[in-house]
C-alpha cells in the first residue's frame, strides 16, 4: 500500500481564452471566423507528493494556480498533461454550497451532495441529524436553498463535507463560514480530522493559520513550485518578497 495520499508529477493545465467581445450577431459571426484564442498556461509542470496523515499548505498570490491545482484533485478539471494519483476518498471543501440546487431544500441538498461525495442514501440518513446540528441552521434547513445567505450555504456545505468519512480534505479558503465562533468550530473539526490520521491539502492566504496547521508548505508562483519546506521558512521567504 502506498505511503502517499496524493502524487502529482509534471502536472500541467492550460485554458483557451478569447479576448474578443461580442456585441451583436454580426460580430459573433466575425468572431467565429476570426476568433482570437489565447492559451493560458496556469500550471507549468507541478510535481508534489503528499504523505498520508500530512497537512500540506499551498500559498501564493492570486493567479498563481493554487485553486486550479485543487480543482484538478477534486476532479472538477482534467489535467492537460502529467499524472495524478489520489489514494482515498476525497472531500473537497472548495466553493462550499456551489453545487447546491437552489430549488431544493437544505435537507434535500444534503442527500444530493452526500451521494455525489460517495455516501449511500442510508449513510446520509443516519448522519443527517449530526449534519444539521453542526450547521446550526435549525428549521431554516427545511427551506429552499435559494433563500439561504452565502454564509448559510457555506455552513451546510462544510457540515456535509466533514461527515463523509473522507481520507483527504481539500480546503480552499473556506473556513471563514460565519462568525468567529463558528469558524473556530470548523477549525477544531479539521484539527480532529488531522489527529485521526486524515490528510489535508490546504490553500490559504491566512499565513498564521498555515503556520499553525501545516506540516509542510509549498509556495506556488506563476504555475510552478517556487519553494518547498518548513512552513515558517517558506512563509518568511514569501513575506520578504512582498
Amino acid at each position: 500500500m502506498s505511503e502517499f495520499a496524493i502524487r502529482m508529477k509534471d502536472l500541467r493545465k492550460d485554458f483557451a481564452v478569447s479576448h474578443a467581445g461580442i456585441a451583436s450577431l454580426k460580430s459573433l459571426i466575425v468572431f467565429w471566423k476570426k476568433r482570437n484564442i489565447v492559451k493560458l498556461d496556469v500550471l507549468k509542470g507541478v510535481s508534489i507528493d503528499v504523505r498520508k496523515g500530512e497537512c500540506l499548505a499551498i500559498i501564493g498570490k492570486n493567479g498563481a494556480g493554487k485553486s486550479t491545482l485543487l480543482s484538478l484533485l477534486a476532479r472538477i478539471y482534467k489535467p492537460t498533461s502529467g499524472t495524478m494519483e489520489v489514494n482515498g476518498r476525497v472531500a473537497p471543501l472548495l466553493e462550499l454550497g456551489a453545487g447546491f440546487h437552489p430549488d431544493l431544500t437544505g435537507i434535500e441538498n444534503v442527500y444530493f451532495n452526500g451521494v455525489i461525495l460517495g455516501l449511500s442514501r442510508e449513510e446520509i440518513q443516519r448522519r443527517l441529524p449530526s449534519i444539521v446540528e453542526f450547521s446550526e441552521l435549525g428549521d431554516a434547513v427545511e427551506a429552499p436553498v435559494r433563500t439561504f445567505s452565502s454564509g448559510m450555504m457555506a455552513r451546510l456545505g462544510f457540515s456535509i463535507a466533514v461527515h463523509v468519512d473522507a481520507d483527504i480534505l481539500i480546503v480552499d479558503e473556506v473556513l471563514a463560514v460565519g462568525d468567529q465562533r463558528f469558524e473556530k468550530k470548523c477549525l477544531q473539526r479539521v484539527e480532529e480530522f488531522r489527529q485521526n490520521g486524515g490528510t489535508i491539502l490546504l490553500v490559504s492566504h491566512q499565513l498564521d493559520t498555515v503556520e499553525e496547521f501545516a506540516d509542510r508548505c509549498i509556495w506556488l508562483d506563476q504555475g510552478v513550485v517556487r519553494l518547498e519546506g518548513n512552513p515558517a521558512d517558506v512563509i518568511s521567504a514569501y513575506r520578504a518578497e512582498g
